[in-house]
């Protein structure tokens, strides 16, 4: 059923989707949804008895030789395999799918008539990304102030790059690292573009040329909203089948940063 909500085919080359730890021939009656497979994640699972997870991110990306217990990752594999948990991950091919990442967060953003920002090669109508309109144009502030309300919450927050006074209606918006995409945001016209990630040098000189204005919320954040469409597409999926399928979002934050404290007593 995952692979009919994100399809793979939409995957990027590079990416890594699909069961990564249990036995195929599982029965599955309760699945956690997660971005991260982290052991605080595990233990979430564990908690509240759960016999899958289904992650954003892949446990090993670039593979691995060793899965030893007093390893990170290693102790995530020894604890769901102790535990019959079976942990699955749909990544790029999530970003990319109908329902999926992108158009999540342009919901949450409030965007219609929305397209690809980089269309797929094998399915033009999805891909990375999603550009649309809002309903009506709104200051670069009150935006900002929109979508932090909309994103879970977590330390670092929301950052604002541009004139926060300015008229915006055009959006694009990606879940997850938006520095690859800057250009593909400019040239689909978009007064801002809602992303994670941004480095400083490329952020400054994109700014520098001009709109897109940006919001730059965190990696998890801007993709955790695309987990509890998915929960409500497998559940819809197991019912249409005459299946029992409990899913559940963790609401563990995985986000690596715990503790925003301003610095410098001077303020502009």
């Amino acid at each position: 059923m995952v692979d009919e909500l994100a399809p793979r085919e939409l995957a990027a080359p590079w990416d890594s989707n699909g069961l990564i730890c249990g036995d195929p021939s599982w029965s599955v009656g309760h699945v956690l949804l997660a971005v991260d497979p982290v052991q605080d994640v595990v233990e979430d699972a564990v908690s509240r008895g759960a016999d899958m997870i289904i992650t954003h991110h892949p446990l090993y990306l670039r593979g691995t030789d060793s899965v030893r217990a007093d390893d990170a990752k290693g102790h995530v594999v020894h604890t769901l395999i102790r535990r019959g948990i079976a942990l699955l991950n749909a990544h790029t091919c999530l970003d990319a799918a109908h329902g999926g990442v992108a158009d999540a967060l342009a919901d949450q953003v409030g965007l219609r008539d929305m397209v690809p920002l980089e269309p797929s090669a094998q399915d033009p109508q999805v891909g990375i990304g999603r550009v649309g309109q809002l309903e009506r144009p709104v200051s670069l502030r009150d935006l900002a102030e929109r979508v932090a309300a909309v994103l879970p919450d977590s330390a670092p927050g929301l950052l604002v790059g541009g004139c926060l006074e300015e008229e915006v209606e055009t959006v694009a918006v990606s879940g997850g690292s938006g520095d690859s995409l800057l250009d593909a945001a400019r040239r689909a016209g978009a007064d801002v573009f809602v992303t994670a990630d941004l480095r400083h040098h490329p952020a400054s000189e994109h700014l520098e040329a001009g709109r897109p204005y940006l919001l730059c919320g965190t990696h998890w954040a801007t993709e955790w909203v695309g987990l509890p469409p998915l929960a409500r597409g497998l559940a819809q999926r197991a019912a249409a089948r005459g299946w029992r399928l409990e899913t559940e979002v963790s609401a563990v934050v995985t986000d690596p940063w715990a503790l925003r404290v301003p610095t410098g007593c001077w303020r502009p």
